[in-house]
């Protein structure tokens, strides 16, 4: 056989040496796979987005705005801004307007939105208005929770249906009720934020953890320095900042911290029950403990079948048409299903599906096991 040569030595070495390597990562658990940034679990307290609210007035309706007659407040809205703009409507006047409609505008203030800045406005139907596609928004001041003007909204209206009567027949697709603006209101007013104010800034999480707030407070100290944060409760941490005056730095400082990652601990065991949809939704940490459900099903089934009545020739009798109901009860019975103890999402979801229940039984059931202990978890009915 033909000794290898150095070079070919070294190569087949180094491949060695990259598989081993390969291995290895492979086996090490992936630690960022649970680890999250701090902007994705918690915000600045006190920058949020605020609500506005307005009512205004929608025109240029094709005839599908407000039945005046049935919708007096429309008359009441067109009459006190015709006077504002000069125009006296002479009193008993009775007005048929069908192409007005009243509407109430809702916005979204970001935070840090400055005047001059345009957002987008939702305008939704008051009335009895058939449709708002085609319409303008006349000038509408939008207002906040303290009662003062924030923006102003004005613009065409885009409306995502259509619809179409003749006859007797109609026929819509989506909702012609409510329409949106794209940016159709300017900001007038901005809302103060304590980024610049203070010593000190809190950190709002999105979930109450006292571990995580722990964990958030030692990834800020280890990056920033020993006591530059501090979990004040499962909820808020408290964080000292730069200077007070240097935005620059401030700024920098928050776009640092939000981009950390935090390991997070495991969630707590939680199970929700919707009992409207009966949708049920479990997360990775619910454990079941080995227990024997029983589960069978009882329907009721109701037939009705016409029965007439004829009566004899020439006995001026009527014929009368009369139900006969038959009603039939069945139950299924079921058998005695063991479930084993499942530490893993994937073995409680296969213990369950044994049961072959419907999602609107698996709510007693999990009911059930919970009150029996079996469940390890905290159910959460919505």
């Amino acid at each position: 056989m033909r000794a290898m040569t150095p070079s070919l030595r070294s190569f087949r070495g180094r491949a060695a040496l990259a598989v081993l390597a390969l291995g290895a990562a492979l086996l090490v658990p992936l630690h960022s796979a649970h680890a999250v940034r701090i902007k994705e679990i918690a915000a600045v307290q006190g920058v949020r987005n605020n609500q506005l609210v307005g009512y205004g007035l929608v025109v240029g309706l094709d005839g599908t705005g407000d039945q005046t007659t049935q919708t007096p407040f429309t008359t009441q809205s067109l009459n006190a801004m015709l006077q504002q703009m000069g125009v006296t409507v002479p009193p008993g006047t009775t007005m048929q307007l069908r192409n007005v409609a009243a509407v109430m505008v809702t916005a979204v203030l970001p935070p840090f939105a400055v005047p001059g800045q345009a957002i987008d406005v939702n305008v939704s139907s008051m009335g009895n208005a058939k449709s708002l596609r085609g319409g303008t928004l006349v000038a509408t001041p939008l207002k906040g929770a303290d009662g003062q003007i924030y923006a102003l909204a004005q613009g065409n209206l885009v409306v995502g249906g259509a619809g179409a009567s003749a006859g007797g027949s109609k026929v819509q697709i989506n909702h012609l009720s409510a329409g949106r603006i794209p940016e159709g209101a300017t900001v007038e007013r901005e809302v103060a934020t304590p980024l610049q104010q203070g010593e000190v800034l809190s950190l709002g999480l999105s979930a109450a953890d006292f571990d995580t707030a722990r964990q958030v407070a030692h990834t800020i100290n280890r990056a920033k320095g020993e006591g530059t944060a501090q979990a004040l409760d499962g909820r808020v941490v408290r964080v000292r900042m730069p200077a007070q005056g240097n935005t620059d730095a401030r700024v920098a400082f928050l776009a640092d911290i939000e981009n950390l990652q935090v390991e997070l601990a495991r969630p707590a065991a939680k199970v929700v029950l919707n009992a409207r949809t009966g949708s049920v939704v479990m997360n990775e940490a619910v454990t079941l403990g080995a227990c024997a459900v029983a589960h069978g099903s009882l329907s009721v089934t109701i037939n009705t079948t016409p029965m007439v009545s004829q009566p004899a020739p020439l006995s001026q009798g009527q014929t009368v048409v009369t139900q006969k109901s038959d009603i039939t009860i069945s139950q299924q019975g079921g058998a005695l299903v063991q479930l084993p103890a499942g530490t893993k999402l994937a073995d409680v979801v296969k213990a369950l599906n044994l049961l072959g229940a419907t999602p609107q039984d698996l709510l007693a059931i999990l009911q059930a096991m919970k009150t029996a202990g079996a469940l390890n978890a905290e159910l959460e009915v919505i």
